[in-house]
């Protein structure tokens, strides 16, 4: 699982209930709890098992379904490149974004992560940052889904953690009073998100 699915894990779960209305994704989420042992929100980080109860109550017809949700959070951005660009409309997310960033640590934390993967200890060194209030913001980023745990390292025969950030790229935009986050992923984001391995964004 990515760090951007588990960004836009609560925004889903608005936007889903919004167009599918609460009895339906009451009975979506009855089935997926008989069929996984999931709830919704479970299952919008492992989008696959959503998409395959979507596809029981609502045949192909959950294509449509599926690209009008994340049509209300994000649009592709064209590019001559093959830049993954995606404007990130949904208040919710943008108002994460733009909180830590306008937070020093966890700007600082960000960008260290941008560049390369790193475990805790390195982030903290790099970032110059007290241990304690270094590892409650680094845990704040990751319940946000900005930075997520890409892989792992063996050290002294004990398993630790690297993060990387969940985009590659951020530019904030503000056109006639409207905020709009655009961000860049990487190939590797993209293999890893559930979401889009499931839908074609």
């Amino acid at each position: 699982m990515s760090g951007l699915d588990h960004l836009l894990v609560r925004s889903l779960n608005e936007v889903i209930e919004k167009n599918l209305g609460s009895k339906t994704v009451e009975k979506i989420n009855d089935r997926l709890f008989e069929k996984f042992g999931i709830s919704l929100t479970q299952a919008i980080e492992e989008f696959d098992k959503l998409d395959l109860v979507l596809r029981e109550f609502f045949g192909k017809g959950a294509d449509g379904i599926e690209r009008k949700i994340f049509e209300n959070i994000f649009q592709s951005k064209p590019r001559k490149s093959k830049e993954h660009w995606y404007t990130l409309s949904d208040s919710y997310v943008n108002t994460i974004i733009l909180q830590a960033y306008g937070d020093m640590e966890k700007k600082k934390i960000i960008e260290s992560v941008s560049e390369s993967p790193k475990i805790i200890h390195d982030i903290l060194k790099d970032c110059q940052l007290p241990r304690t209030s270094g590892y409650r913001k680094i845990n704040s980023l990751i319940d946000d889904g900005l930075i997520y745990q890409f892989d792992q390292i063996v050290v002294d025969n004990k398993k630790i953690n690297k993060y990387a950030c969940a985009f590659t790229n951020l530019k904030i935009n503000i056109e006639k009073n409207k905020l709009t986050v655009d961000v860049q992923l990487s190939d590797s984001d993209i293999a890893k998100s559930s979401i889009f391995q499931t839908i074609p964004i």
